[in-house]
């Protein structure tokens, strides 16, 4: 092996091993607890209250338990001018709220915490059905965003064998997404259409990482067509792979950036868009040169050997 060249099929194997043991915990996790799934794809009762001052979450939190007796998950958001701070309440599936229950939890917040003027903001309610509708819509849309880009990576690698090459991006697009639903399972951040966002983001994201190491495999193989297809790889993953970690470190920087600032204002919505989405950048790097060019070099030299066969 040259100097200048990455050992991917030892970067592969290593990569698997990664992989597999964050997969393991993910599945653990989900046996256990389970995804956590919004009212919008499971049905249920979104509450808001406004408030002035400094409102202690933990505080409200039991305030709220101690009253309705349910499982339930809160929330903190403001504006950005500051002027309007709100409380959010958020019940899914069986523990959806009828109206009794509601006038009771709006009484003993509004007595409780009238220093604070807390009033009702909003009051949302989803059915079960409407619910199951909006998540098949929601994942059909994502797997016809994948199917849609890897059809797009067999026509534009022709060359290089397109359908072997999006297959194999979609190999490393199926890790990506993995890695963001394990990762909101982890953190018990509930699966809601910031989710989808994030999904339909690293979709893009990760398959433009891959784009780039086949663009440069494909120009390797007209100026030599003589290199095998391992060593075109290694040399490829060798040339940008500064290029993808530097990317990649200042995209999750900046997402970071938002679940610091977040936390420190107390805006805990935003967590179920920016961890994921840190999780599959990170994972959209790392499976777009150790996962994807490597199943794709083993392919190609499988079928190089068959053929001569």
């Amino acid at each position: 092996m040259a100097k200048n060249t990455i050992n991917t099929k030892k970067a592969f194997k290593i990569t698997l091993i990664i992989y597999a043991v964050f997969f393991a915990v993910g599945i653990i996790f989900t046996a256990i607890f389970g995804p956590k799934l919004d009212i919008n794809f499971s049905g249920g009762t979104r509450i808001s209250y406004s408030y002035k001052g400094d409102l202690k979450e933990s505080d409200f939190e039991k305030t709220v338990k101690d009253t309705l007796k349910k499982d339930f998950s809160i929330s903190k958001n403001e504006s950005l001018s500051g002027d309007t701070k709100t409380i959010v309440i958020t019940l899914s599936g069986k523990n959806a709220l009828d109206n009794e229950s509601q006038a009771a939890l709006n009484k003993a917040v509004t007595e409780k915490y009238s220093s604070n003027s807390v009033e009702l903001y909003d009051s949302t309610a989803v059915s079960p059905s409407v619910a199951g509708n909006f998540m098949v819509k929601s994942f059909v849309t994502i797997a016809l965003t994948a199917v849609l880009v890897t059809i797009y990576v067999a026509l534009r690698f022709k060359k290089i064998g397109g359908v072997s090459a999006a297959l194999t991006a979609f190999v490393a697009l199926i890790f990506d997404l993995l890695v963001s639903f394990f990762a909101c399972v982890m953190f018990r951040l509930p699966i809601d259409s910031n989710y989808i966002a994030v999904v339909l983001t690293i979709l893009g994201y990760s398959l433009n990482d891959t784009i780039v190491i086949y663009d440069r495999v494909r120009e390797k193989k007209k100026t030599n067509p003589d290199l095998p297809v391992g060593e075109n790889m290694d040399q490829t993953i060798k040339e940008v792979l500064k290029r993808n970690i530097v990317t990649t470190f200042t995209t999750v920087c900046a997402v970071l950036t938002i679940v610091a600032v977040s936390e420190f204002c107390g805006l805990t919505s935003l967590r179920s868009f920016a961890i994921p989405m840190a999780f599959g950048l990170l994972s959209g790097c790392v499976s777009s040169l150790f996962i994807s060019g490597p199943v794709w070099v083993k392919y190609k030299e499988r079928k190089a050997l068959k053929e001569a066969k």
